[in-house]
């Protein structure tokens, strides 16, 4: 199986650790790590923007791509939320198993 890595901002912890725990608790995710607050800097509607954001890590396999970006984007408060996916070219074959193992009930 596929491991890949979804990276995602939320605009406060509350809402970050909200999808962190919809992701576990649906097995669409074996580890979601958020992360502490970071200044993200952007253009948005041709004004320069920053805001404090809550970078999320979410651990899984790529068949889960699809509704873990469903469910990111109807718990996000914003209009475009980021959602990036990361394969996972290697790792600890252990590590790699366990994310497969926790993650087969939504299969």
């Amino acid at each position: 199986m596929e491991s890949v890595l979804i990276i995602s901002n939320f605009p406060d912890h509350e809402s970050a650790d909200a999808l962190a725990k919809a992701l576990i608790d649906q097995h669409l995710a074996a580890c979601v790590n958020l992360l502490s607050p970071c200044t993200s800097v952007y253009r948005w509607q041709d004004t320069i923007e920053s805001a404090v954001e809550i970078p999320v890590l979410i651990k899984t396999r790529r068949q889960h791509y699809d509704r873990v970006e469903q469910l990111i984007k109807m718990m996000h408060p914003y209009e475009l939320p980021e959602v990036i996916m990361v394969p996972i070219l290697g790792g600890l074959p252990a590590y790699l198993q366990w994310i497969t193992d926790e993650t087969h009930l939504s299969d």
